[in-house]
């Protein structure tokens, strides 16, 4: 026999229909009354927007960069951590009246309670759906829009955080910079009066003035060899003749020498200080040459009032004029070493005012640059204040549904129904592909490898016929009767079959399959 022999499967069907009857009433029971007694669920839903800044950015800036999709991540993840659902099941009372649940087992419900679905990248308009799943329709609406009044207050927090945290760091930034640059600036003063002679703002003035200086010692020393000769000169003129001068000596030209002598000696005590001591030296030596020729227009060829000779007069008013000059040059070639020894120290000195100013510069570029961010950090921080910047508003608040959202009770009932038929027929097709027996000609042909002349089926009586029957009603009973009232009892007196379903999908790991369904799908 070649073909499908439908009749003879369609028998061992009716042969074992009584399996098949069974598991079909017994699971589809089990889920019509699983599906009847489960508890509603209602889901309340909220729709945000998140909006773009209402000030272009051309205009003025916020400081806050964080991107919307990332923004409502933290804002998610803040949401679900374990304080905030303790709290929220604390002030809605949502685990209240199912004692032995534990903070650890509060806060995993919440979390499965709780949808927020974030948007995409590529969304042009970024919409945030938020709900939450409660048995009753009025707690749901109520602890929804708590999520989105708390999604708000989030939002709100982390922009003047963000924004409030970057407007302090500048200030701190901008107060310490500015005391920098008075401590630089500090150290630059205090270089520059400890080094006041060995400047290079002054070095070209200090060469010309060490060039000056240096040309006034050759003429001193000119003039001194000079005084030194004239002095040589009369000595050797007073030792020879005993006269230091010629007869009529008190000549114009003497007088007009002490014209001359006398205005200098006013112009000097009136215009020159008269207590430096090369000033007083100078007078002194005036008031000699003064006297001098006084005594000389007079006609004096002997001592003079004093008791002092022409002779020594003059010598005298050389000898003072020496001591001058000498001590000019002895203050020339101070100033002139002390000029040397600042022009050697000057390239140092400028190599160590470089180094302060550029770091003075550094720091004052520092304070510019930190001041404009500073400023950039008040308009950002006013912004978020006045909630200019990007910000989430609430398109739709969350109502009172009118029906639950789960469970499906007419889709379970038929799911569970079709399931037992299925898994009816499957037991029925395992049973018979387990029976190596002999059931009809064919397999004698096919094991045996004879052809019979004729076959006697098996003939029932009347009392297995009727055992069958009652057992098939029996098992009909039990699936229809029995198994939900067991259901019944185990949710009334043991646990929630939710919560019963709970565990079984948690231990047997069906849990962690249904959140990863559920996340691919809010993605």
């Amino acid at each position: 026999m070649t073909g499908l022999d439908l009749k003879f499967y369609f028998s061992l069907f009716l042969r074992r229909v009584h399996y098949f009857i069974a598991v079909t009433v017994l699971i589809a029971a089990s889920g019509i009354m699983v599906s009847y007694v489960l508890p509603p669920v209602f889901r309340a839903e909220a729709l945000l927007l998140v909006e773009s800044p209402q000030i272009p950015d051309e205009l003025a800036e916020s400081t806050v960069r964080t991107a919307a999709p990332e923004q409502l991540e933290i804002i998610k993840q803040r949401l679900l951590t374990r304080a905030e659902l303790l709290d929220l099941s604390r002030e809605f009372q949502i685990h209240d009246r199912r004692s032995g649940f534990s903070p650890d087992e509060i806060v995993e419900d919440m979390r499965d309670r709780i949808r927020i679905s974030l948007p995409g990248v590529r969304d042009v308009a970024i919409f945030v759906t938020v709900s939450f799943d409660a048995p009753g329709a009025l707690l749901s609406a109520r602890v929804t829009n708590e999520l989105v009044t708390r999604i708000l207050e989030e939002n709100v927090a982390l922009r003047t955080g963000v924004a409030g945290q970057t407007l302090d760091f500048f200030e701190q930034e901008v107060e310490r910079l500015t005391d920098e640059l008075a401590i630089q600036g500090a150290r630059i003063t205090e270089f520059k009066q400890s080094n006041e002679g060995a400047l290079p703002d002054s070095l070209d003035y200090r060469r010309n003035r060490l060039v000056v200086l240096q040309e006034r010692q050759l003429q001193g020393e000119r003039e001194l060899e000079r005084l030194r000769e004239r002095r040589e000169r009369l000595i050797e003129i007073y030792q020879r003749t005993g006269q230091v001068g010629l007869e009529g000596s008190g000549t114009s030209a003497d007088e007009r020498q002490l014209r001359d002598l006398e205005l200098e000696l006013e112009q000097v005590r009136e215009f020159l200080n008269p207590e430096n001591p090369r000033i007083r030296i100078r007078i002194q030596t005036l008031e000699r040459q003064i006297e001098a020729l006084r005594a000389s227009i007079a006609g004096v060829d002997g001592e003079t009032a004093d008791g002092l000779t022409a002779y020594d007069l003059q010598m005298a008013d050389i000898d003072g004029q020496i001591d001058y000059l000498q001590e000019q040059q002895n203050g020339l070639e101070a100033e002139v070493t002390a000029l040397v020894t600042s022009l050697e120290a000057t390239p140092a000195n400028a190599i160590a005012l470089d180094v302060l100013e550029r770091d003075y510069e550094n720091i004052r570029l520092q304070y510019a640059q930190a001041s404009d961010r500073l400023a950039q950090a008040i308009t950002g921080d006013r912004i978020e204040a006045l909630s200019k910047g990007q910000r989430i508003t609430v398109i739709e608040q969350a109502v009172v549904p009118d029906a639950p959202a789960s469970p499906n009770r007419p889709l379970l009932a038929l799911g569970s129904v079709a399931f037992g038929m299925v898994a009816g027929g499957a037991l029925v097709v395992l049973i018979e592909l387990m029976n190596r027996a002999i059931r009809r000609p064919a397999d004698l042909t096919n094991s045996l490898g004879i052809t019979p002349f004729a076959t006697i089926p098996y003939i029932r009586t009347e009392e297995e016929i009727r055992f069958r029957r009652l057992a098939i009603l029996g098992v009909i009973a039990f699936g229809l009767v029995g198994v939900p009232l067991m259901l019944l009892m185990v949710h009334i007196f043991y646990l929630p079959i939710d919560l019963l379903v709970d565990k079984i999908m948690d231990a047997t790991g069906l849990s962690g399959f249904v959140e990863r369904v559920r996340a691919g799908r809010g993605g």
